[in-house]
C-alpha cells in the first residue's frame, strides 16, 4: 500500500461525488481523508494558539524552517513536566477515545480566533489522467477491509 500525505500530493485525492449508503466503502473513503485533513487543522490551530506568529504570513523559503522549530520546541515543552503545565494544562488540547472515537474539544480553539488557518485548495483541470481515481480506489479498497480499517469508522462514516 502506498503511504498518503494527505495535503502534499500533487493531485489531491478527491472524496467520490454524492450521497452514499452507510458503511460503503466510498463514504469509508470519504470519512477517511477528511479525519486526516482534520487532524492536521487542529494540530496547526494548537501551533496557531501557542505561536502566534503563524497568523502572520510567512515567506515560503521560510515556511518549513518555522513550522519545524515549533514541533521541536511542542515536543519538548510537552516533555519537560515543568514546561508542560504551563504550555499545555489539562484540558488545553482536543482528546480522542481510540476505541470509539469520542471527541472532546480543547481549550486552545478559544484562543485561535475566528480565522481561517488554511485557505481553499485551488481548482484543477478535470481528467488530466486516471491516475487519481486509481489511486483514490485503491485507498477506498485499503480503508475499506480489516488491514486499513479503524474500530469506529462504520459509525462515523
Amino acid at each position: 500500500m502506498l503511504y498518503h500525505l494527505s495535503l502534499l500530493l500533487t493531485i489531491p485525492l478527491k472524496p467520490f461525488p454524492g450521497q452514499h449508503p452507510e458503511s460503503s466503502p466510498e463514504r469509508i473513503f470519504n470519512y477517511r481523508p477528511a479525519r486526516a485533513r482534520r487532524i492536521v487543522e487542529i494540530v496547526f490551530g494548537i501551533h496557531v494558539a501557542r505561536f502566534s506568529f503563524l497568523r502572520n504570513s510567512l515567506s515560503p523559503d521560510k515556511v518549513e524552517t518555522v513550522v519545524l522549530t515549533c514541533v521541536y520546541l511542542h515536543n519538548f515543552l510537552r516533555r519537560n513536566a515543568n514546561a508542560r503545565i504551563a504550555y499545555s494544562p489539562p484540558g488545553a488540547f482536543d482528546a480522542e477515545e481510540a476505541e470509539n472515537g469520542t471527541f472532546t474539544p480543547g481549550t486552545w480553539r478559544q484562543e485561535t480566533g475566528k480565522e481561517e488557518c488554511f485557505l481553499n485548495l485551488q481548482n484543477i483541470p478535470r481528467r488530466t489522467n486516471n491516475f487519481p481515481q486509481d489511486i483514490r480506489k485503491q485507498f477506498m479498497e485499503y480503508f475499506f477491509y480489516p488491514e486499513g480499517s479503524v474500530p469506529w469508522q462504520d459509525e462515523y462514516a
